[in-house]
């Protein structure tokens, strides 16, 4: 028999109800200690879990585990409800209405106008109806013929000058109408006398504060001219009032120019006849007439020596 050798007797191994069953939970010696037992960290671990010696057999009563808690459920979007679009009614097409028919606002009736103008050129009955209205009124023209000549265009600028129109001459729509209302100047003067009226460029012949004659005249410009002696002198005709102290029955030349039959009342100022007889201002200073009119002036003796003239 081998020293150190493990015999086993008989009684040992036939007798197996005196082996004691070995529970570990009754095994003080393999109880470990409190300082074995792992803590809930250690165990959690993988690596440090103890070999099965060293586990004791009785599991500590497991906590009963947490039922994780359901996750909320998503509250679900409610998407607002698209508003359905309004169906378009189609609505009829409404019939036109019939566009009723304008009613014509009547014009207010005014005086025709005449179709056509008178100049000078013209002649006729319609000319020779003028020459008369006109010689009716006191604008002097001569003896009416019928013919539109330079002394119907002086007496028709007269008649525009008198209503405040336009100085052209020309017999229109608004002449016709001053002719027509018997469109006259006033005078100033009382008594007999002759006077010039220079804003409104006439020669009026009064006769007991009536006007008797209306004549077409022109009088100062206003402008620089020389004089035939050479001199610088300002076209004008003074006003105020004067007495006619001389009278020359042909032509006669003077600083202001040439004059026809002139009756001088202010110096070298006089009433005379020319061939050029403007519708406005042109003369020298004195008051220029026709040489028709100025001839009638003298065959009348309208303005004796010792007459009254008025320039205003």
């Amino acid at each position: 028999m081998v020293a150190g050798a493990a015999t086993t007797s008989p009684a040992a191994t036939s007798a197996p109800s005196e082996s004691p069953t070995t529970f570990p939970s009754q095994t003080p010696s393999e109880t470990p200690s409190p300082s074995e037992t792992p803590s809930p960290a250690v165990a959690a671990t993988p690596t440090d879990t103890p070999s099965p010696a060293a586990t004791p057999t009785t599991s500590p009563t497991p906590k009963p585990a947490l039922k994780p808690k359901p996750k909320p459920k998503p509250t679900p979007t409610t998407k607002p409800k698209s508003t359905p679009k309004p169906t378009s009614t189609t609505k009829p097409t409404p019939k036109p209405k019939p566009t009723p028919t304008p009613r014509s606002t009547p014009k207010p009736t005014s005086t025709p106008e005449p179709t056509t103008k008178l100049v000078r050129g013209d002649s006729g009955p319609k000319v020779l109806a003028l020459q008369q209205r006109l010689k009716a009124l006191g604008y002097w023209l001569g003896t009416p013929d019928g013919s539109f000549g330079s002394l119907t265009q002086q007496a028709v600028w007269a008649l525009q000058k008198s209503a405040g129109l336009q100085r052209d001459g020309v017999v229109g729509p608004k002449t016709m109408k001053a002719l027509e209302a018997g469109t006259r100047p006033r005078a100033t003067l009382n008594g007999n006398g002759v006077e010039i009226d220079i804003d409104r460029q006439v020669l009026l012949v009064v006769r007991g504060g009536e006007v008797r004659t209306i004549l077409n005249t022109s009088t100062g410009s206003g402008e620089e001219y020389t004089s035939t002696s050479g001199n610088r002198a300002i076209a004008t005709t003074p006003r105020g009032r004067y007495t006619v102290y001389r009278g020359v029955d042909g032509e006669v030349t003077n600083s202001l120019g040439t004059l026809w039959r002139p009756r001088f009342f202010n110096r070298g100022i006089a009433v005379h006849g020319s061939g050029n007889i403007p519708p406005y201002p042109d003369s020298h200073g004195c008051a220029r007439l026709s040489n028709a009119a100025i001839d009638m002036v003298w065959a009348s003796n309208l303005m004796p020596i010792g007459s009254r003239v008025v320039v205003r």
